[in-house]
């Protein structure tokens, strides 16, 4: 493995820019209503982007049953759906058609190779490096590692500031070097919830809402699919640390990291905006994905309006 690259984006305690800290242009627009919000904007730093076909590799580490790992592999198969029936919007396929506004056109993903690593091969307790040499096991180009950390399993900084992250690192494959994106979200459910799985369990502080259902009925993994959704998008619009952000390159708001806590239409600190209802499970949702599966999706920083754009 050649020299890491420093990690180029940390996904944020969920609910930290959004709930924890005032955002004035938000809040003010609920008493001054004739106030403007200024665009948000995210500046292209003339970089590479995932685009074209984009492979997503997972790396399964820890238990997770088989209900859990359809939850998320139907989600990543619901992005760019390859069957002929259309799942009408709002979707997961329309919510990721929004990174074709960015510069370079589509990225088309389809799920590659996943490894189970049930036995722990390097602990449970990991560190960015052992992140990184996991990550090393899938990687190619034009693909995208993602490494899914069980319950029982700790994280370097997972709880305390971030829900999951992405980044990058430089490798010689076929006698070349090259760099190469890996992604880790990690599953919540037993370590914190309010945290990384908010609006599915009420926040450790903060307004202390009624949490929405969880569309799949798994408060940790529903919560994994919010914040493997920010990283994904994250790593097509930003894989090397030149794409689309706002701020420093070490610690950015991204296509979606920009919009923490937005999941409809009028969302404001603490509360995630008005959604659909599932009538049947009493769940809340945003988007519809293949085999019948329901999501609750953020939104996303859209170039075309320079304003986060919730799918309802």
């Amino acid at each position: 493995m050649g020299s890491a690259k420093p990690m180029i984006t940390i996904l944020l305690l969920l609910f930290s820019l959004f709930v924890l800290v005032p955002v004035p242009s938000l809040a003010n627009s609920r008493i001054l209503a004739l106030v403007k919000e200024k665009p948000l904007v995210l500046k292209y730093h003339k970089g590479a982007l995932l685009k074209g076909n984009v492979t997503i590799n997972l790396i399964w580490y820890g238990k997770f049953t088989p209900a859990q790992r359809s939850i998320i592999v139907d989600f990543i198969q619901s992005l760019s759906p390859k069957t002929k029936k259309v799942t009408p919007p709002p979707s997961v396929a329309s919510w990721w058609r929004t990174t074709e506004s960015y510069k370079g056109g589509p990225s088309v993903i389809t799920l590659g190779k996943q490894i189970f690593d049930e036995k722990y091969s390097v602990g449970k307790s990991l560190t960015d490096p052992k992140l990184e040499s996991l990550a090393s096991r899938a990687t190619h180009a034009n693909s995208i590692t993602v490494i899914l950390t069980a319950t029982d399993v700790a994280v370097e900084d997972f709880c305390m500031n971030r829900c999951g992250m992405h980044g990058s690192t430089r490798m010689k494959k076929e006698g070349k070097f090259a760099s190469f994106a890996y992604a880790w979200v990690g599953n919540s459910a037993s370590q914190c919830p309010g945290q990384c799985a908010w609006p599915f369990q009420k926040p450790i502080v903060g307004p202390q809402i009624t949490p929405l259902g969880s569309p799949n009925g798994d408060v940790g993994v529903d919560g994994m699919v919010i914040n493997l959704a920010t990283v994904l998008a994250g790593t097509v619009t930003n894989p090397f640390d030149g794409g689309y952000f706002q701020g420093p390159a070490n610690a950015p708001l991204e296509a979606v990291s920009a919009c923490t806590g937005i999941f409809g239409s009028g969302a404001f600190p603490g509360f995630p905006g008005m959604v659909l209802l599932d009538k049947k499970t009493g769940a809340s949702y945003n988007a519809q994905g293949l085999n019948g599966r329901k999501y609750l999706l953020p939104a996303m920083w859209d170039p075309k309006t320079s304003k986060c754009k919730p799918l309802v």
